[in-house]
């Protein structure tokens, strides 16, 4: 059965990532809801989402999308998968020593 991993912004400009085999019903879930992380922030805005053929793919890409920084999150909302792989390359980097030098 398809299902869909999606993205809502809510009006505190944080970023929610769900997953759903009815995306239309999902979302007037959210919207009708009063508990949860979307109803305490209302209202949001649908930004995207992705199919996958079955449920247990879906589940998977979400928790790696709720793991990710608001950076690689908006890269992936525009498509640029060689923005995300740069992301999680830095993201295994460990900051360098402060510069010293003087000037």
């Amino acid at each position: 059965m398809p299902s869909w991993v999606y993205i809502l912004r809510c009006s505190d400009g944080s970023y929610y990532a769900g997953v759903t085999s009815n995306i239309e019903r999902r979302l007037d879930e959210h919207f009708h809801s009063e508990i949860g992380y979307v109803a305490k922030r209302k209202p949001f805005e649908y930004l995207w989402s992705e199919e996958f053929a079955n449920i247990d793919d879906a589940i998977g890409f979400e928790k790696q999308v709720k793991g990710w920084s608001r950076a690689k999150k908006e890269a992936l909302m525009r498509g640029d998968w060689l923005e995300i792989q740069r992301l999680a390359k830095l993201k295994g980097r460990s900051p360098g020593p402060p510069s010293t030098s003087s000037g």
